[in-house]
């Protein structure tokens, strides 16, 4: 029987499971963005998360309990450096899973596990989503310089177009 035991073994011992996450965890903290296996990254984002939460309190205690489970001086510096400033005033939700096919080999179901503060392109994609206009504010600006077009000066002649 399965009863409680909640998260995925990923077919390994404690010991290697720990060894696995706990790499995995420093490779995403230093590169920002990692590809790996749909079943590794739901596993890691349970391992990750709560230490992205800890480093947002920066104090020795947090530091040693994140430094017990990386073992990594390099990626416990860039965590409550650069990744906690980032993701000071979000709630949760640190890391997204993206999809992205399967692998060639063994068919296996491939992800990108990034953190959500990092990517820029989709950052720059939601800044222009927010300056959208509702459709009542656009067609009082389209009525706007309508009503301004008697008032402006004709334009001056225009040189013909070439072909």
């Amino acid at each position: 029987m399965r009863h409680n035991k909640k998260f995925n073994h990923l077919s390994r011992k404690k010991g290697h499971r720990d060894a696995l996450l706990a790499n995995l965890c420093i490779s995403l903290i230093e590169h920002k963005r990692i590809f790996t296996t749909l079943a590794k990254a739901k596993a890691l984002r349970m391992y990750a998360e709560p230490l992205v939460t800890r480093s947002k309190k920066d104090d020795t205690l947090n530091r040693r309990v994140v430094f017990s489970y990386l073992q990594n001086k390099e990626a416990v510096k860039e965590l409550f450096g650069v990744i906690s400033e980032k993701v000071a005033e979000r709630p949760g939700g640190y890391l997204r899973i993206l999809k992205t096919g399967h692998r060639l080999g063994d068919n296996a179901e491939m992800a990108m596990i990034e953190f959500v503060d990092f990517n820029e392109n989709m950052l720059a994609e939601t800044a222009e989503k927010k300056q959208g206009r509702t459709r009542r504010s656009r067609s009082r600006k389209a009525a706007a310089p309508a009503a301004e077009a008697p008032k402006a000066e004709a334009p001056a002649e225009e040189a013909p177009k070439a072909e």
